[in-house]
């Protein structure tokens, strides 16, 4: 997996740390820009059947922000794996009980089905399409029941230049490489969100329930 070991050693490192200091935000704000739909509504409506003490898991927290917004809207299980350093540090500094460790998507360290919902905010665009299954493959094993996502959308896999750099970023239809790789896999929910300030960019967000 040379593709990943490229990854993990750039998100480990300065462009890493870089990722942080640009991605302080009051997340509410930050989706209203996007959008013009607060962070706080779409987790409502996604969220809306999901008990406030289910078992959740962030794959690829960063500092957790997402992570702390579910906390303020009353969830009170929450846990996240991030390969940043610094990022779980700022984290375990500013904020409590999230239950943040150092892993990667690809190795993902808990037992098959730990989670009620496992979940990831604009981060498996930023994993190789050589390697995407096998995070699929995790975030499927650890979710007993839900995988909630928020990703770029595309029709079909495009790389995009990410800060000057290639191999970072890409874009597709996230949901269906889930619905295909999972034949037990079900939508519950999907909309697709354009950006205010360049209608060509859309981010794609879906909830999906195992039907055993």
């Amino acid at each position: 997996m040379k593709e990943n070991l490229y990854q993990k050693k750039t998100w480990e490192g300065e462009f890493g740390e870089d990722y942080l200091n640009r991605n302080i935000y009051d997340i509410d704000i930050l989706y209203t820009e996007n959008y013009g739909v607060s962070k706080t509504l779409i987790n409502n409506e996604f969220l809306k059947n999901i008990p406030k003490d289910a078992k959740i898991l962030e794959v690829g927290t960063n500092i957790g922000i997402p992570l702390k917004h579910l906390q303020d809207i009353g969830y009170t299980n929450l846990y996240g794996i991030e390969l940043q350093p610094r990022a779980i540090e700022y984290s375990k500094k500013n904020f409590e009980n999230l239950n943040i460790i150092k892993a990667d998507a690809l190795d993902i360290p808990f037992k098959d089905n730990y989670f009620d919902l496992v979940y990831t905010h604009g981060v498996l665009i930023h994993i190789s399409p050589a390697n995407i299954s096998k995070a699929l493959q995790e975030i499927y094993r650890v979710s007993k029941s839900y995988i909630w996502g928020l990703e770029y959308y595309a029709e079909i896999y495009t790389e995009i230049e990410y800060h000057g750099e290639k191999n970072l970023l890409w874009k597709t239809n996230f949901m269906a490489l889930f619905l295909n790789e999972f034949k037990d896999l079900k939508k519950i929910k999907e909309k697709k969100y354009t950006y205010l300030k360049d209608a060509n960019l859309q981010d794609q967000v879906y909830l999906l329930k195992k039907i055993t």
